[in-house]
């Protein structure tokens, strides 16, 4: 590389954490653009790859979809816009984490509920595998 900003794929992918495979899918459904080669034929990266890929993990570490992301990319492209879109994004995605969180705290209750009706003994006489095999009743 002749220009010290542009990274190869694998400086790009320790830089930021990510596969390389990864990379790749990335720039397969368009959430990254693909690079320019050197003449050697490899990928040349720059400052603002890395700064988009990290934008990317930072967003699916919060759960975003790729879907989702792709959104947040083409809005944060418009820096003039009104941010109401980024907004109403971003709560949908929080509802959908809260609702998540609420399911999640219902499972480790009934885990629990399960887990403090063992009383030992042997699997013919487990309580958890009993309440685990029996069919659940309706409302």
């Amino acid at each position: 590389m002749t220009e010290p900003s542009l990274l190869r794929i694998g400086d790009l992918a320790a830089a930021t954490g990510t596969k390389i495979v990864t990379i790749r899918y990335y720039e397969k459904i368009g959430l990254l653009p693909a690079p320019p080669r050197t003449g050697g034929n490899y990928r040349a990266y720059s400052t603002t790859h890395r700064e988009r890929l990290s934008f990317i993990r930072r967003s699916r570490a919060l759960g975003f979809t790729l879907d989702e992301i792709r959104e947040l990319l083409e809005l944060s492209a418009d820096t003039e816009r009104d941010c109401a879109a980024v907004d109403r994004l971003v709560t949908s995605h929080l509802v959908e984490v809260e609702d998540k969180i609420a399911d999640l705290q219902r499972l480790a209750s009934e885990l629990r509920r399960m887990k403090e009706s063992c009383r030992g003994g042997t699997i013919d006489d487990c309580r958890i595998i009993e309440a685990l095999s029996s069919q659940p009743t309706l409302p």
